[in-house]
């Protein structure tokens, strides 16, 4: 019995194909890496708990170290997620970020980075959840696999329908507001799903950190898509 091929491998192998998720303004525009763990004492609880503070906490950050886009938080481990009890349920929350998000201004649109279909989509709409998502599905190399975008505008989700085609470098949606995106800052969540399971419209974007290896294994890092991680200054 052969190896089997994994899909990060299977991505690797494409990468010089897929289409760009977040348009750049230049080639290689400059991204701003931001933290969300309990590292960043500058994000305290009285931001967290206040949605315009938050809004402001990301727009000032972005601004004054002269940059449009934030990235980051693949792997994290966030504190973040204790201002809500969509990640309380059980007795140990959940706090470990399985997608990149990339922070900006509401409207900023989203590119599909290959070809594919609608899989799924549906309006997350609790506090701290994803808000308008949608999920779609892709094939190569015979391997199926599937990429989740949340946070997006509830109108993105109008005239959708599951098995709907999706061609690479079409607009897909743009970055939602508060009360469309599960009430955070605007911004997308970017996540690679493997194994989706049984899951329609929605699929855990933070998980235990006792199941980190299960999770992390299932959905690897998704800068193997969007080739953004290069230009964080």
């Amino acid at each position: 019995m052969g190896v089997p091929i994994m899909l990060k491998d299977i991505l690797t192998k494409y990468q010089s194909s897929f289409q760009p998720v977040i348009a750049l303004l230049e080639p290689a525009e400059p991204l701003l890496a931001m933290d969300f763990t309990r590292k960043n004492d500058a994000l305290t609880t009285s931001i967290l708990h206040d949605i315009d503070k938050f809004c402001t906490y990301i727009q000032q950050t972005l601004n004054n170290n002269g940059y449009r886009l934030g990235i980051g938080g693949y792997g994290e481990h966030r504190t973040i997620y204790a201002v809500s009890p969509h990640f309380d349920a059980g007795e140990e929350p959940r706090r470990l970020h399985l997608g990149t998000d990339v922070w900006g201004d509401a409207g900023t649109p989203v590119f599909v980075p290959l070809n594919g279909h609608v899989h799924s989509f549906r309006f997350n709409d609790h506090f701290g959840d994803y808000g308008a998502t949608i999920i779609l599905q892709h094939t190569l190399d015979g391997c199926t696999f599937h990429t989740l975008y949340g946070h997006l505008s509830l109108s993105n989700l109008q005239g959708l329908y599951e098995n709907m085609p999706v061609i690479a470098g079409q607009q897909l949606a743009w970055f939602g507001l508060p009360a469309e995106n599960g009430g955070w800052p605007p911004h997308l969540h970017f996540q690679v799903i493997e194994d989706i399971g049984a899951h329609r419209g929605d699929y855990p974007g933070v998980c235990r950190y006792s199941e980190r290896d299960k999770y992390l294994r299932n959905c690897p890092d998704p800068d193997l898509i969007l080739q953004m991680n290069r230009y964080i200054r």
